[in-house]
């Protein structure tokens, strides 16, 4: 199922992500030399439909088409057939971001034994950093997520963006499963349709790559602010939401979206109700369901319970159905590092 390869066709430098289908046999794994030996570990589309990375890869190939790279490059392209349609992933498959091994987590599926060959093939390279480059959907600033409290991890973070997410859920996704080789970080580059994003990833693949060695003493407090992704909100599956239907069990807000890192009072809505309980699962990072102390359903409404800063709100209902509603944080403090 995984296509290694040790050179750029060419034709990869100015296609369109939609076209790799063509070019690319399936997920591809390739290695390129560089001045330093240990590898950048890059990979981009494991969601069809957050280009930012694939785009962001080929500016940064073309910029160092007729020079040395100055540090080995690993990049994995990954799920072309999603990419062929735009879609962040296909009916009949899985999650590419919730299928990467790592400890107290497997997935029995031929796309996670995949991962675990990429995992494997970056042990054996001795990777040097990771890095996973993603889009939203909804309106998010650019920011960087790690798996580990760890200083080297918040400094590669920092490197993008002062504002850092620490998490441990969702499971399987690729920078867990490379936290136990290197530092490795996730990077949301904001919406697709966005160019700065392009421009964002390109400074940091690039900072990455100069890079000799990431510091291990604490990032300074003023450079990062930092927060814990503490539950996960879905919308039941019994429940018919929309952001149009005046008919619907749930008629979210159409700026719903706008919440995106902004710290919500008690009793702030997120849309109107026709039933009477909460439409939303929640769940802590044990696992278990808290919905109870997040939201409840006052005059036909749904609302917060308490003070909460949520992520990755959308208004895009596939993504809310194949994935979830949004996550919620809260600010870690930094002098307990």
């Amino acid at each position: 199922m995984l296509n290694v390869i040790n050179h750029i066709p060419p034709e990869l430098l100015s296609c369109q992500a939609t076209e790799l289908y063509d070019l690319l046999p399936g997920p591809t794994l390739i290695h390129l030399p560089g001045k330093r030996p240990e590898p950048l570990f890059v990979s981009a589309l494991l969601h069809g439909n957050e280009t930012t990375g694939f785009v962001a890869i080929q500016e940064l190939l073309n910029k160092y088409r007729q020079q040395a790279l100055p540090r080995s490059l690993s990049l994995f392209i990954g799920n072309v057939s999603a990419a062929r349609f735009g879609k962040r992933r296909l009916e009949n498959q899985v999650d590419y971001n919730r299928v990467w091994p790592h400890p107290g987590f497997s997935h029995d599926s031929l796309e996670s034994k995949m991962m675990q060959q990429v995992v494997d093939e970056m042990r054996h390279r001795k990777v040097f950093v990771s890095i996973d480059i993603h889009n939203n959907t909804g309106l998010n600033p650019h920011y960087g997520c790690v798996n580990r409290l760890d200083h080297k991890f918040f400094h590669l973070a920092t490197l993008f963006s002062r504002t850092v997410i620490y998490f441990i859920l969702p499971k399987g996704v690729q920078s867990q499963a490379m936290a136990q080789l290197c530092p490795a970080v996730t990077v949301e580059c904001g919406q697709p349709s966005n160019f700065s994003g392009v421009t964002h990833a390109l400074q940091y693949l690039e900072s990455c790559l100069n890079l000799a060695a990431l510091p291990d003493h604490p990032v300074a407090k003023h450079d990062m602010d930092l927060f814990h992704t503490v539950a996960t909100v879905k919308v039941r599956h019994d429940v018919r939401f929309s952001f149009h239907d005046q008919h619907a069990d749930l008629l979210f807000r159409q700026d719903l979206d706008q919440y995106n890192f902004n710290e919500l009072n008690t009793g702030t809505s997120f849309g109107k109700m026709h039933i009477t309980e909460p439409p939303f699962c929640v769940s802590n990072e044990a696992g278990e369901e808290v919905v109870d102390q997040y939201f409840t359903v006052e005059n036909g409404e749904v609302k917060t319970l308490c003070p909460v800063m949520p992520s990755m709100l959308t208004t895009q209902e596939d993504i809310i159905r194949k994935d979830c509603l949004c996550y919620l944080m809260e600010r870690f403090p930094l002098e307990a590092l």
